[in-house]
């Protein structure tokens, strides 16, 4: 098996698997109201394939979260011919630490806690985040990156554009305080 950086030519077989994964319902559930607003960011987002043919895949989408640059993670499938081989984690660790050397602050989802706190995720405090739907609080999850990312994770999350700055007052703004870049998986 061998894990990628997603490109334009995988956006077909990544729906198929979404769908397989998830039915037309995921496209009620909030953070697919999130990624709705804006692209995902491919330089962040990767696939596995096996033999040849695409088999899972995660995205990641950049989002402010309260006055957290970090970004949306999700959804992650994998086809029901491989599940339960690490394939899923791998990919989340994969797409955690390229955020991480991107610059992003925090990487965010909406998930099932046992599957991914051993990857490094924690409950983002109750209804911390308003999202743009319903979400279980319970359910809401990050891996903080930048010191300070609980604190700061209070207030609406949304799409954002990662090749804009986001302003800062004068009291939070600092010199590691620089836009996100975009790098190759």
């Amino acid at each position: 098996m061998v894990y990628l950086t997603e490109d334009a030519s995988h956006d077909a077989v990544i729906e198929l698997i979404n769908e397989e994964a998830f039915g037309p319902g995921r496209f009620t559930r909030a953070a697919a109201r999130i990624r709705e607003q804006g692209a995902h960011d491919r330089s962040l987002s990767f696939i596995c394939a096996d033999d040849g043919e695409t088999i899972a895949s995660v995205r990641m989408t950049p989002v402010l979260a309260g006055s957290v640059k970090g970004h949306l993670l999700g959804p992650l499938a994998v086809r029901p011919s491989h599940k339960n081989q690490g394939i899923g984690r791998e990919l989340v660790r994969i797409a955690v630490e390229a955020a991480k050397r991107g610059g992003s602050e925090a990487v965010i989802l909406v998930g099932d806690p046992p599957y991914y706190g051993p990857l490094g995720f924690e409950k983002v405090a109750y209804n911390a985040l308003a999202f743009p739907g319903p979400v279980d609080p319970n359910r809401v999850l990050v891996v903080p990156i930048a010191a300070d990312t609980h604190a700061r994770l209070t207030g609406t999350i949304a799409w954002r554009d990662a090749d804009i700055p986001v302003v800062v007052s004068d009291e939070e703004n600092d010199d590691d305080d620089l836009p996100l870049r975009a790098i190759a998986g």
